[in-house]
């Protein structure tokens, strides 16, 4: 058994609550970039589709497309835009998750990736951009 106590254990504490509320944040992001996405006519299919380890965020349609977006959320640029984020590596992972979600429902029309960034405070002012067929 190992016995946590002290400083250990008040890191941890303040680890979980930090990731707890990053996932809050996560989770009213997509959130965010659903509903940005529904007023501007896409219908919302699925939230957190999961395949394996792999996610996608969103999966919409509109106009016959199914669309593939990946949110990104950042709360300034100090470090890059939220969009730079997606690396090669994660768009190998979106493609091969979304390759499953294909053959699940039996999906032959068209396809597209999205990026939907989004900066700034949740409750605050927010920038958002959306990138259409973005990889």
């Amino acid at each position: 058994m190992l016995k946590i106590q002290g400083a250990e254990l008040n890191f941890l504490r303040q680890f979980a609550f930090e990731m707890a509320k990053n996932k809050d944040i996560g989770e009213k992001g997509e959130a965010l970039a659903a509903e940005f996405l529904l007023r501007k006519g896409y219908v919302e299919l699925l939230r957190n589709y999961r395949h394996r380890r792999n996610e996608i965020d969103l999966i919409v349609e509109k106009d016959g497309i199914l669309v593939f977006v990946e949110v990104k959320l950042r709360r300034n640029n100090s470090f890059g835009f939220p969009e730079t984020f997606v690396d090669k590596a994660k768009i190998s992972r979106l493609k091969n998750c979304a390759e499953q979600y294909l053959v699940e429902i039996d999906w032959n029309g068209p396809i597209r990736f999205d990026i939907l960034s989004i900066t700034g405070e949740i409750d605050k002012h927010l920038t958002i951009n959306h990138f259409e067929d973005a990889f």
